[in-house]
């Protein structure tokens, strides 16, 4: 072990925290809009724009390289969250659209900037082996932080909105919640975050020019490994069949069985997200870990190109027959959200290891911002795709994409992981 600390103290919690303000971004904004009446189409590009900073983060990850340390950045940017979230709560009721668009990018930021000093600060503080341990974990917690977004939290929203009758009010109280809960992490991680010797608090960044050279350093670097286009193109493929589908999902259980939804509401959308999924990912997750740990990223990559993609189907299955109730359609959601744990951790494990060398925070933050394209650049026409095709020809249009995943697959089994194993 690189740190005296224990990596179940802070692993789950930084990934929490990784998670959540993304699921903010992407997921409750996407519901207050949609609720304040922003039709589905819109709703792509409009959080796309309030997540561009998940793809533009590697213009400043080298920077981070270079000045003070990671656990300094963490705690700098998990503070700014949490205040710039506070701000939002209060000022939702009355503040303007284009407003609240500015607070979000603002937290869009602070998170971005998270992402890249969590991913250095995890390789810094690990071995490989003990990163290889501890994926799953990390995984499962940064999707459950995500769930605890996007379920427990919105379906708070539709209690809340039920009770108080005014949707910005009840908006307003699950920021506020998730301001405070932010608050108590960091102020968990400011004593409990390890201080490992690699990760070096810089202050003296040097000139200029040394500061501009590193930075087009680890851009020429990671565009010169070899097998990088290869590797991009997983990046882009790997995820193609959610990325599709994930901002329509809550849409699908809002809009009314006259449109091809499933009409269940906000509150159910949380409930089974928040409950039955968030038990079957974290599952999937810790076994996935398990299962890469053991048999090696190669081996496993079949397997969990499989259990990622296929399980999409549920969500034809769901436009098709219209299930009602929660533990029917809780059933469902538990398959997609194992079978998404599961094969989430090729992902991860081909990251990191591509990455791995000099400058693999910076590298690493190139990749997630390869991540981030993968996601919205399908997301910007998935709502018009559905208005076009409506749910039923749409969810058959996502189990078509997963060609893209199995494609990601013999790429990565054929061009890329022979030659990481043979270094």
């Amino acid at each position: 072990m690189k740190t005296k600390g224990s990596p179940w103290l802070w692993v789950p919690t930084l990934y929490l925290v990784e998670g959540l303000p993304y699921a903010i971004v992407n997921t409750i904004a996407l519901a207050v809009f949609k609720d304040m009446g922003v039709d589905n189409g819109t709703l792509g590009p409009l959080t796309t724009l309030i997540s561009l900073p998940w793809l533009i983060k590697p213009l400043w990850s080298p920077f981070m390289d270079i000045f003070r340390s990671k656990r300094w950045w963490i705690l700098l940017t998990q503070f700014t969250m949490l205040a710039a979230l506070a701000v939002i709560a209060f000022c939702l009721p009355f503040c303007s659209m284009s407003v609240l668009l500015a607070l979000f990018v603002i937290v869009a930021f602070a998170s971005a900037t998270h992402d890249i000093s969590a991913d250095g600060y995890y390789m810094l503080a690990l071995d490989r082996q003990h990163q290889s341990a501890f994926v799953g974990i990390r995984n499962t917690f940064y999707r459950g932080g995500l769930v605890l977004g996007q379920g427990l939290l919105v379906m708070l929203g539709g209690v809340l909105q039920k009770r108080l009758g005014d949707v910005p009010r009840a908006w307003a109280f699950v920021l506020l919640i998730s301001a405070v809960l932010l608050a108590c992490i960091a102020v968990y991680h400011l004593f409990i975050l390890p201080r490992p010797e690699e990760d070096k608090d810089r202050r003296d960044v040097g000139s200029s020019a040394r500061i501009w050279s590193e930075f087009a350093e680890s851009f020429r670097s990671f565009f010169v490994k070899e097998g990088v286009w290869w590797a991009i193109a997983f990046l882009l493929l790997f995820r193609l069949p959610e990325a599709l589908s994930l901002n329509l999902l809550y849409p699908f259980f809002k809009d009314g069985a006259e449109v091809g939804g499933l009409g269940a509401g906000t509150e159910m959308y949380g409930l089974v997200y928040g409950t039955f999924g968030v038990v079957a990912l974290l599952l999937g997750g810790i076994l996935g870990g398990i299962f890469a740990s053991r048999y090696g990223l190669r081996k496993s990559m079949w397997p969990m190109a499989l259990s990622l993609a296929l399980p999409c189907v549920v969500y034809l299955l769901m436009a098709l027959f219209h299930p009602s109730g929660v533990w029917p359609i809780g059933s469902l959601i538990v398959i997609d959200q194992f079978g998404y744990g599961f094969g989430f951790t090729a992902y991860t494990l081909f990251m990191m290891q591509f990455v791995d060398g000099p400058l693999k925070t910076s590298h690493y933050a190139i990749c997630t911002a390869f991540m981030w394209l993968s996601m919205k650049l399908p997301a910007l026409v998935a709502g018009y795709l559905q208005q076009w095709l409506g749910y039923v020809g749409f969810f058959t249009l996502v189990m078509v994409s997963c060609l893209g995943t199995f494609l990601a697959a013999v790429i990565a089994r054929s061009k890329i992981l022979p030659r990481i194993e043979e270094q």
